[in-house]
């Protein structure tokens, strides 16, 4: 199992290498306008100029990611639990759940404002508001999905309906819940960033990114793409190494 995963984490090293020396070539080749796209050695040149600035924006949109994709975990559970146990609560919240997927951010999120106010409250809610659907459809699917043989001898020894729920609905669930987290993360983040160059703040890489692409300063835009990106990639490292902890008994990771 470790050989298979040190693998796996070489071939996806040297993929990442190959990518930035053909992302480098590529720009200067082409001589590709600083603002179209900064080569790598820039960014990490412009990251290494100023690297408390960086980081400092970078851990504020972490906490707006992290508060708002953890709030709508919890809520989306509970909304989850409510409609695998009632089908036609289900039925009546789709559309909802879809004009939520489908409407682009842009239409809404002064609205989100004008209610809200500028700042950190907005950016939560966005955060939060566009990861629920996933969330919601992610626990519906699992705790509809327990094995049938358990729930029957759950109902043979007449076990109260909370006890069900956390024995075996809810870890039955977690597997789907956590494939949904590996897209809520970057679907989060990327509201995370939007919501900051949106909401008139002065904090986060997505309102430095704004301003930066107003001012034509390539550097910094492309820089808070970057720590965007690693923020998100560890993100997503978090979630893998969550999920083979707490489903390690699961067969998906005993067959690894």
């Amino acid at each position: 199992m470790r050989t298979a995963r040190s693998t796996a984490a070489l071939w996806s090293l040297v993929g990442a290498i190959v990518l930035i020396a053909v992302w480098e070539g590529f720009v200067r080749w082409r001589d590709v306008a600083p603002m179209k796209l900064l080569p790598p050695s820039r960014m990490v040149s412009a990251f290494a100029d100023t690297p408390g600035f960086y980081l400092d924006n970078t851990w504020v949109t972490a906490r707006h990611l992290l508060v708002g994709v953890a709030a709508s975990l919890v809520v989306s559970v509970l909304i989850g639990a409510a409609l695998a146990a009632f089908r036609p609560l289900e039925h009546a919240s789709q559309p909802l759940l879809v004009l939520i997927l489908v409407t682009p951010w842009v239409a809404y999120i002064t609205s989100i404002v004008l209610w809200l106010g500028s700042g950190t409250p907005s950016i939560v809610f966005l955060v939060a508001f566009v990861t629920t659907p996933g969330w919601v459809y992610a626990t519906v699917s699992g705790m509809r999905g327990a094995d049938p043989a358990a729930r029957e001898l759950f109902r043979s020894i007449d076990a109260p309906r909370h006890e069900v729920l956390f024995k075996l609905r809810l870890p039955s669930a977690l597997p789907s819940i956590f494939t949904a987290a590996r897209i809520n993360v970057g679907l989060g983040l990327a509201a995370a960033y939007f919501a900051e160059g949106a909401t008139f703040t002065n904090e986060g890489l997505g309102a430095w990114g704004k301003r930066a692409a107003a001012q034509q300063l390539s550097s910094i835009l492309w820089t808070t793409i970057l720590c965007a990106a690693l923020l998100g990639i560890t993100a997503q490292l978090v979630v893998i190494g969550l999920e083979r902890w707490l489903l390690r008994w699961h067969v998906s990771q005993r067959t690894r």
